[in-house]
């Protein structure tokens, strides 16, 4: 009887317990949704009472979006609110895809030019050059436009005519083209670098990014490549299921690429590989740096946590949220960041955490020392929280002051026109070599330019000349900071000759990309570049690939 009791109360306890819960959780929902729905009301009343009442009159429209903008900027850089105009620019980051002339524009030196026509597209067929100044587009005068006004002039729908008007030198050209549907490849570039080694520049991840490196990898196997080469430098990421197929090219079906994790349970997901690889067995270098972020941290983490590639370069940017495009009324949309991406070892490799933010609003990096260690197949130990870092790691390369200025000062660029305009050819991208003859007639033609810098030593003398002074030592040691001054103050005409070797090198790509457009200024690149020669030590080393991915190299 005495259990019999004792149980009814049990069960009578647990009973109240679920059924207040639930009124607990019943409210907080509408708690929430009252909260909501009371601020969206107040916001909407303060809008129309501005509109209303305000000394000035007010575009309500624009406050909205600035309001909402604000909203969004407290959460992640990566949260954004996409209005019914900015739709068509959203396509073209996710697709790859517009309708346009197919060119690269932009501002140099205050005028508004085209930087590089895409091969094959309408802007290139018709004549258009690097250096072309814009002047009109149909009756539009840009002179005096931002470069999104006259890339929005220059877009439209396929086979319509737009008419530009541009200055080449001192002549002024007018060409009418016709607008086409423009796919920009995701590989801008793929070749040998050797009899032996393939490379495949993967620049995005829009639509078909997978199909293109798969035309590419069956390209260069038909050619006999036995080691591969993958750039992903400055590959901002895109479209997380074409990284998941290209991972797939080079491990089996049924792999867990990456999975996500979030709030809801309908955006956790995994993904996992699903056809059969191209190749599972070819030795693979993928190359990464600072700037290669989100599916390219996808591709280049799986590949390293299944130890089926070696990683050089240097460490990646460290995005590992993932954003879902939500619809909204009017046509607008929203781009929210709905969970956090995990790759096979079980690491997620976000470096920014933005929940927890100081007092200029900046998200926090995640400290060494909470930082935790995973395995990859092999054992090797890899660690979550900053991106992920390369097995080899490569120097940046670096540039003296005068280079520096030569390009900012738009010389390079200015001189690259002269080139083109009174030079019909030039050798292939590999071949091509600024001989000393065309060095000296771009130093003669840098006479009376403007082109002054401060090197780096100057800039320390300078330093500590002011600390000095604040110091109250300058007295004591202003004979010897002016002696010191004499001796290091830089000479332009000896800068030109001692920094001769990179100013040339500078210049070959420059005057390449007007004969051989973006594909020849990366088949170009891989004649001087530290990575590659990197990348071919090791692949042409098989116990150094044994060596380096059955080794653990990574310590906490």
């Amino acid at each position: 009887m005495i259990n019999k009791f004792k149980n009814k109360s049990i069960l009578g306890l647990v009973t109240f317990l679920l059924i207040s819960g639930l009124m607990l959780s019943f409210t907080l929902k509408n708690d929430k949704l009252f909260t909501i729905a009371k601020n969206l009301d107040i916001f909407a009343s303060l809008v129309r009472e501005l509109d209303s009442y305000y000394v000035d009159e007010i575009d309500a429209e624009e406050l909205v979006t600035i309001g909402i903008n604000a909203m969004l900027e407290e959460l992640d850089p990566y949260t954004e609110y996409i209005p019914e105009e900015n739709a068509d620019d959203f396509r073209l980051l996710t697709t790859g895809e517009y309708g346009g002339v197919g060119a690269l524009i932009g501002n140099r030196a205050g005028k508004n030019m085209v930087l590089m026509p895409y091969k094959g597209f309408p802007a290139q067929s018709a004549g258009l050059r690097i250096g072309d100044e814009f002047l009109k587009v149909d009756s539009v005068n840009v002179q005096e436009k931002e470069t999104a006004d006259i890339s929005a002039l220059l877009k439209g729908p396929e086979n319509t005519t737009v008419s530009v008007q541009v200055k080449r030198g001192e002549d002024t050209l007018s060409v009418e083209l016709v607008r086409k549907k423009i796919v920009i490849s995701n590989v801008p570039y793929y070749g040998k670098v050797d009899n032996q080694t393939g490379y495949i520049k993967l620049s995005d991840f829009t639509t078909n990014a997978a199909a293109d490196v798969r035309k590419a990898l069956i390209d260069l196997k038909s050619q006999g490549i036995t080691r591969l080469i993958l750039d992903v430098r400055d590959n901002p990421g895109g479209i997380l299921k074409e990284a998941v197929e290209i991972v797939n090219l080079f491990i089996p079906k049924g792999k867990e690429v990456v999975r996500t994790i979030g709030k809801l349970e309908s955006v956790n997901s995994v993904y996992k590989t699903t056809k059969s690889p191209v190749d599972k067995d070819i030795p693979l270098v993928v190359l990464i740096n600072e700037r290669s972020a989100s599916a390219s941290e996808i591709v280049a983490g799986a590949l390293q946590d299944y130890d089926r590639a070696i990683l050089i370069g240097k460490k990646t940017f460290g995005k590992g949220l993932v954003q879902t495009s939500i619809p909204l009324s009017y046509n607008s949309q929203v781009k929210v960041t709905t969970a956090k991406y995990y790759i096979p070892s079980g690491r997620c490799i976000q470096a920014i955490d933005y929940s927890k933010k100081d007092i200029s609003g900046n998200g926090s990096s995640i400290p060494d020392s909470l930082r935790n260690e995973f395995k990859t197949k092999n054992g090797r130990i890899v660690l979550d929280g900053a991106g992920i870092e390369p097995d080899t790691k490569t120097e940046s390369k670096t540039y003296a002051p005068i280079t520096y200025s030569l390009v900012a000062r738009n010389h390079i660029f200015d001189f690259g026109n002269k080139f083109f305009i009174e030079n019909k050819e030039i050798a292939g991208p590999r071949e091509f070599k600024v001989s000393d003859q065309v060095y000296e007639e771009f130093v003669d033609w840098l006479e009376g330019k403007e082109y002054d810098y401060t090197t780096f030593v100057e800039k320390s003398i300078e330093d500590l000349e002011k600390y000095a002074e604040k110091e109250k030592y300058y007295e004591d040691i202003k004979n010897q900071i002016e002696d010191l001054k004499k001796k290091v103050t830089h000479s332009k005409e000896q800068d030109l000759i001692t920094f001769k070797d990179e100013i040339k090198e500078a210049l070959e790509d420059e005057l390449i990309s007007r004969y051989y457009y973006q594909e020849g200024v990366i088949e170009a690149s891989l004649k001087n570049d530290p990575d590659i020669e990197q990348s071919l030590e090791i692949l042409t080393n098989p116990s150094e690939i044994k060596n380096i991915l059955t080794v653990s190299t990574k310590k906490k």
